[in-house]
């Protein structure tokens, strides 16, 4: 029992539909009905607005960092990254919003700052340039996914960290496999591009 608690708080805390509660809290919106209808960051900024998008990109993130970093906080030998990927398995299937959830991009970036935060920057980074060429937010998110891959494939060879090779591949994946409808619309060039950038 002491040893599923922990692992049960990861799963819980990346559960929390920040971009339901949000947008239910202060904008008497269900995200659910609007737009994509998915529960994450971009469906909130397309329906809810900036401010809106914003607190649940930060929220998003902190669920994954806020998971990683339990063990600092509670005494286990579980590995910090079983953690994140739990909290992005209860960001994508949350149980507090009958199992749909988001694509995972934000709460993965958390997992980064709370495990290797440098690569939190670079992530970002990558994110920002694909998304100035781009002007779609799904296909930076996959841009991302596969950049993050063949970095991470380089990285465990000179560190031999094949652990965090592993969930790198598994969330990437994760990342890719929830873009498929947007992949779908790419090639159907019907994705919708954002105008702020």
């Amino acid at each position: 029992m002491t040893i599923l608690l922990p692992l049960l708080l990861a799963y819980l805390l990346g559960s929390i539909p920040s971009a339901l509660w949000v947008g239910k809290l202060f904008y008497k919106t269900d995200i659910r009905t609007q737009g994509s209808g998915n529960l994450g960051a971009t469906n909130t900024f397309r329906t809810l607005g900036k401010k809106a998008g914003i607190a649940v990109t930060i929220l998003d993130i902190l669920k994954g960092t806020a998971a990683t970093l339990i063990p600092l906080f509670i005494a286990t030998d579980i590995h910090p990254l079983v953690f994140g990927v739990l909290a992005v398995i209860g960001h994508i299937f949350p149980v507090f919003a009958k199992f749909k959830g988001g694509k995972a991009v934000a709460t993965s970036g958390g997992i980064l700052i709370g495990y290797q935060w440098p690569l939190f920057i670079m992530a970002v980074a990558v994110f920002l340039i694909a998304l100035k060429i781009t002007k779609m937010v799904s296909l930076s998110s996959i841009i991302l996914a596969v950049v993050f891959i063949i970095y991470i494939t380089i990285y465990a060879i000179f560190s031999a960290d094949y652990l965090f090779m592993s969930v790198i591949y598994l969330l990437a994946l994760f990342i890719i496999f929830r873009h498929r409808a947007n992949i779908a619309r790419i090639r159907a060039g019907t994705e919708p591009k954002i105008s702020w950038m």
